[in-house]
């Protein structure tokens, strides 16, 4: 059987949960992942897991955060005055917003907090700082 190597087009059937057994995302019902093993396309760890699989292999693994979307960055998470959003947005935990700077491209923020002085906002990826577990199934090499 031929393993998948470095270089190789892919396509994976996964499916993602957290530690508490949470699904943040599958490919099934779907057309399967394709990405060029060692291309950078992935996460680290999926790019890992799949190196020496076999088509019709499958295995779950788990990924530390620092193999994923890596460890939560505080310097990414910023309070702003409540004033500093146009009063036409509401606001609660977990509302997504893009923020920007002029001249530079727009980014996802999630609001952490709220009060009625300040919002604090979040522009780590949501599932940095945790550990991800996934279920693979090579599909094809070519």
């Amino acid at each position: 059987m031929t393993a998948a190597k470095s270089g190789d087009a892919v396509t994976v059937h996964y499916k993602g949960t957290l530690d508490d057994g949470t699904q943040f995302d599958s490919s099934h019902g779907r057309d399967p992942l394709a990405f060029t093993l060692g291309s950078g396309q992935v996460i680290v760890g999926f790019d890992v897991a799949v190196t020496g699989m076999a088509v019709g292999e499958k295995k779950t693994v788990t990924f530390p955060p620092e193999e994923a979307y890596g460890p939560v960055q505080e310097e990414m998470i910023q309070e702003v005055a409540r004033e500093r959003i146009p009063p036409e947005i509401e606001l609660e935990i977990g509302t997504k917003l893009q923020a920007g700077s002029p001249g530079q491209p727009p980014m996802v923020v999630t609001v952490i907090e709220v009060n009625d002085e300040t919002v604090k906002l979040d522009a780590n990826h949501e599932l940095a700082g945790k550990a991800l577990t996934f279920e693979l199934e090579l599909v094809s090499i070519g």
